[in-house]
């Protein structure tokens, strides 16, 4: 069950989000973000932080 692991927030460099079991090394081109706990826990914290889903180079095209 889900509940039995601990898992981390992770973000790319697109500002994007993800979980990752905490056990496991992080993949490349992603950093933790300092949240960890159950995945609703993390699930949580994603859906409060992540509040515009579209990767950063998209956001920065849009603003020129």
């Amino acid at each position: 069950m889900d509940t039995e692991f601990t898992y981390n927030v992770l973000i790319n460099d697109e500002e994007q989000y993800s979980i990752w079991p905490a056990q496991k090394v992080t993949p490349v081109g992603w950093k933790i973000v300092g949240k960890s706990g159950s995945k609703a826990e993390c699930l949580e914290f994603i859906n409060k932080e992540w509040k515009d889903m579209r990767p950063l180079s998209l956001r920065k095209k849009l603003l020129k």
